[in-house]
């Protein structure tokens, strides 16, 4: 794998490494790229926009439709971490990392990561909007009405037209500000606000992006146009002395 060590040394010599991650750190453990040739997004199956099935207003609008939806073509719960996952968990564990991803699919949380931004919220976080009980997967997926008052479920996820949570917002960016290095893990980096993180990195900060997909994007010092589960399986993790 060509230059590797230059990237193991420059983990290496971080201590405040930040991980921005999409669906492409998701893909290895069987959970398709909403934005891929066959993704979510682009496979003309539904007969409306798939971003309407996922905004408030059809929650609110049409429940029944947005609940068939999200539970037919979002939850994998089988789906277990991956190498990807795994290893910038234990970056997280030996405090020397942060991750901040576009993520809703439990699967760092599965992995045990800290210092954990999940900028998109998290499909396992289910509430009940009448009165905010929190329920688990399985009693969502039995129904979409909450057992105890009858309000609607739905997942802790920012859906069209609603807006990040500032508290995960600022956290993010705090993050961002305070790294000494950034790598870029398995997203494209066009899906907004998400990819205007970058603009509150350091100037002088390395930003190392590890793609399938080669990106345009300004400050990169590096891209490893790679298998991300090659690079993490290799990556080793350094504790702070």
């Amino acid at each position: 794998m060509e230059n590797f060590d230059a990237l193991q040394t420059q983990v290496d010599q971080a201590q405040r490494i930040v991980f921005l991650t999409g669906a492409g750190v998701s893909t290895p453990s069987g959970i398709p790229d909403y934005r891929s040739k066959a993704g979510l997004y682009t496979n003309g199956h539904t007969n409306r926009p798939t971003e309407y099935y996922l905004s408030h207003d059809c929650l609110v609008d049409e429940p029944k439709v947005f609940y068939q939806f999200v539970m037919k073509n979002l939850y994998y719960p089988d789906a277990q971490p991956n190498v990807i996952q795994k290893k910038q968990a234990a970056f997280t564990n030996a405090n020397r990392a942060e991750i901040v991803t576009q993520n809703i699919d439990n699967l760092y949380e599965q992995a045990g990561a800290t210092h954990l931004h999940e900028f998109h919220g998290n499909l396992y976080r289910i509430y009940c909007q009448k009165c905010g009980m929190e329920v688990d997967y399985p009693t969502y997926a039995h129904s979409m009405y909450h057992e105890l008052d009858g309000g609607i479920l739905r997942p802790d996820v920012v859906l069209y037209g609603e807006g990040i949570d500032q508290e995960v917002a600022q956290a993010s960016v705090n993050a961002v500000h305070n790294a000494d290095l950034i790598l870029i893990v398995g997203t494209s980096m066009r899906v907004y606000p998400f990819a205007g993180l970058l603009d509150y990195r350091q100037p002088h900060v390395p930003v190392v992006v590890i793609n399938q997909e080669r990106l345009d994007i300004p400050g990169v010092t590096a891209q490893y146009q790679l298998n991300a589960t090659e690079v993490f399986d290799r990556l080793q993790v350094k504790e702070n002395s």
